[in-house]
């Protein structure tokens, strides 16, 4: 489900940015991110094209970040599903097996990625202040081993984040 990794946990996924634009297949319109892009970027469809829902809360906790000097870059947002199957196939291809690939990309029909349900933010001073503080947005990490990925869930504003699946491969929403 990720393009590019933030933190140092675990392998590095697919770095979809270079390689679509290396084939000129993926481009903005598809949700590639180019650097630079925060949460508050609406020309790209990366970020417009995210739930509402999610966008608003990431734009208050962005907000709020920003009183700590942290700035929530967007490393990938919605993805349209053909760059979805895009990065499925490097992934395959990275990682040798279906299975092995399915611990980091979703398949098109699978992904919250394409649903606009989920955001893979940048940098590691932007992911350490949401597992800090993402719960009283509803912002949780979903994934151990994504420490970038961040889906809404609302509950969490009172309830806290809900326990973390080691990886995509354990996600029931996976095996559909």
């Amino acid at each position: 489900m990720i393009t590019t990794a933030c933190g140092s946990q675990g392998p590095k996924p697919p770095d979809s940015s270079a390689a679509s634009e290396h084939r000129g297949a993926a481009g903005e319109a598809d949700g590639v991110v180019p650097d630079g892009v925060t949460v508050f970027d609406d020309e790209f469809p990366a970020v417009a094209n995210l739930d509402p829902g999610l966008l608003k809360a990431l734009r208050r906790a962005a907000t709020d970040a920003e009183d700590d000097g942290v700035t929530f870059f967007v490393n990938s947002g919605w993805r349209s599903p053909e760059y979805q199957n895009r990065l499925r196939r490097e992934a395959v291809s990275k990682y040798g097996s279906e299975d092995e690939a399915a611990r980091w990309v979703a398949t098109p029909a699978t992904s919250p990625h394409v649903s606009g349900n989920a955001v893979d933010i940048g940098r590691s001073d932007a992911t350490a202040w949401l597992s800090e503080h993402g719960a009283q947005y509803g912002l949780c990490q979903i994934y151990r081993n994504e420490p970038w990925h961040y889906e809404l869930r609302t509950r969490a504003i009172d309830r806290g984040c809900p326990r973390m699946y080691a990886d995509p491969t354990q996600d029931p929403r996976m095996r559909r």
